[in-house]
């Protein structure tokens, strides 16, 4: 027989044992229970606390993305990922952190997104996640585990050094003020630009693919991929600009606008994936693509255009440097090779 918990032998003793302990030590029983965490998978039931929890991430630590409970659901319900086993909770008296775990095999690779609320770091609880987060990744087949952060996270930067990780990229975070591009007042219709089309998601997918085929940390995307993304609440196919050459895509651009709460006049418009043919570069087409997602944005009346571009990608780069773009931040790419294989090329 299993022997028996501390709770189930001090029985009715247990809350007079919390006190002399209490006592003891100086320390008030509600304090003593707040010290006392779990970590476990995601369930059905959560969803309202993990909402708020998101919410209160995005309020505290911006950056920029939806969290509304449509949302949110619709990201728990994407393909190839299963919230039960890909998302991890950290409760306390209540929901205080989370780790999800993004697949993406077809690279090798999962990509992690954790957070802990301010009040309950500095415990090791993050690191707990990140162990967790590393269990299920080679329970999934990945070869490499990938966190993103932000150049002033030094906490994050120690401790994924701390546990084997490696910085492999240097990400840009490049900012416009659209009123800027004096370039925008001639731009008219293009010739072949229009939008994206209902039925063109598997013509947009194996387009992206061959776009960014090599390309750092892409994962190729499936029909059944791109067709959740274009339908989802925050997306619209007036997004997506698509220039062809006769009946042919020979590049696209790609717009969104972040979720921040605030007037439409203070809201940021993000350039989300810019793709030309690699038989049409160079000449020009990148250009007249961000010059039509630029006026598609301020004809919704923002005023600030982000988007975010590999440091190594030195043409990308001197594309949207020369249109305004500027650096307003780096992020960083950290990676563990969890079985002994090439990482993500």
């Amino acid at each position: 027989m299993p022997e028996p918990s501390w709770k189930e032998v001090l029985g009715s003793n247990c809350i007079t044992f919390l006190r002399l302990i209490q006592f003891k030590l100086g320390m008030p029983t509600k304090a003593m229970r707040s010290c006392l965490y779990k970590i476990r998978n995601y369930q059905p039931g959560d969803f309202n606390k993990y909402v708020l929890l998101i919410a209160e991430a995005e309020k505290l630590e911006p950056t920029g993305r939806c969290v509304s409970p449509q949302f949110v659901a619709e990201q728990l319900g994407r393909p190839n990922y299963s919230p039960e086993e890909d998302l991890f909770v950290l409760c306390s008296e209540d929901m205080v952190g989370y780790m999800d775990v993004k697949p993406e095999l077809t690279i090798g690779r999962v990509v992690l997104d954790c957070w802990v609320a301010p009040e309950h770091r500095r415990r090791g609880l993050a690191t707990k996640l990140l162990s967790y987060a590393t269990d299920r990744a080679k329970e999934l087949g990945a070869k490499v585990v990938h966190v993103n952060i932000r150049e002033d996270n030094m906490v994050a930067m120690r401790v994924l050094s701390g546990l084997g990780f490696s910085l492999v990229r240097r990400f840009l975070e490049l900012g416009l003020d659209i009123a800027d591009v004096a370039e925008l007042d001639m731009v008219r219709a293009i010739p072949g630009c229009r939008h994206l089309e209902p039925g063109e998601e598997d013509k947009l997918s194996q387009f992206q693919n061959r776009a960014f085929a090599g390309a750092w940390g892409y994962q190729p995307n499936t029909v059944e991929e791109m067709t959740f993304r274009v339908n989802s609440s925050t997306c619209s196919r007036e997004d997506i600009v698509v220039i062809h050459e006769g009946d042919k895509a020979i590049g696209y651009c790609w717009i969104g606008i972040s979720c921040e709460e605030g007037m439409p006049s203070i809201r940021k418009g993000r350039i989300l994936m810019l793709g030309v043919a690699p038989d049409y570069r160079g000449k020009g087409i990148g250009k007249k693509l961000v010059l039509a997602g630029l006026a598609c944005l301020k004809s919704k009346g923002l005023q600030v255009a982000e988007l975010t571009v590999d440091s190594e990608n030195k043409a990308a780069c001197a594309l949207y440097r020369s249109i305004g773009f500027e650096v307003q931040a780096n992020t960083f790419w950290y990676e563990k090779v969890i079985n002994q294989d090439t990482g993500i090329r």
